[in-house]
């Protein structure tokens, strides 16, 4: 580690290149990265609003309601009533979102893992030894 350099200077240029990667790989669906990213959080956290998930994805309601219907017609999310207010729509993401999810979670697993082979292999159990420390980090995200 460099002497004047913040941990966090030298930590984000990694972090970022490995999700531009991530983002730039053409799975075989090849959903786009924020579908893929609403479908996820639909997974994780259950049905929700447009509104809510326009907010949580950080993007205008107008475009997550046109990615909601592209979804919707590929047969990735079902939009349903709420059963409190019969006025609210909720998206749910169904079976074949769920194995587009499974699929494109696998393709991106075999590709690093691709990545993997291809290093020293005491750099890659360095990688690994670090997971437990940077999963508690991403674990701090969540905490504020």
């Amino acid at each position: 580690m460099v002497a004047d350099e913040s941990r966090g200077s030298q930590l984000l240029p990694v972090l970022a290149q490995l999700v531009r990667f991530l983002r730039q790989l053409d799975s075989p669906d090849n959903p786009s990265p924020v579908a893929l990213g609403v479908l996820r959080r639909l997974d994780r956290e259950g049905p929700s609003r447009i509104t809510d998930l326009a907010r949580l994805e950080r993007t205008s309601q107008p475009g997550m309601t046109q990615l909601v219907g592209r979804l919707e017609r590929a047969g990735l999310v079902l939009r349903t009533a709420d059963a409190q207010d019969g006025r609210v729509v909720l998206v749910e993401v169904t079976e074949e979102g769920r194995a587009l999810i499974a699929r494109t979670h696998a393709y991106y697993v075999a590709t690093l893992d691709k990545l993997f082979d291809r290093l020293d292999p005491a750099d890659c159990e360095t990688i690994v030894a670090a997971l437990p420390a940077l999963e508690r980090l991403a674990g701090e995200t969540a905490a504020g």
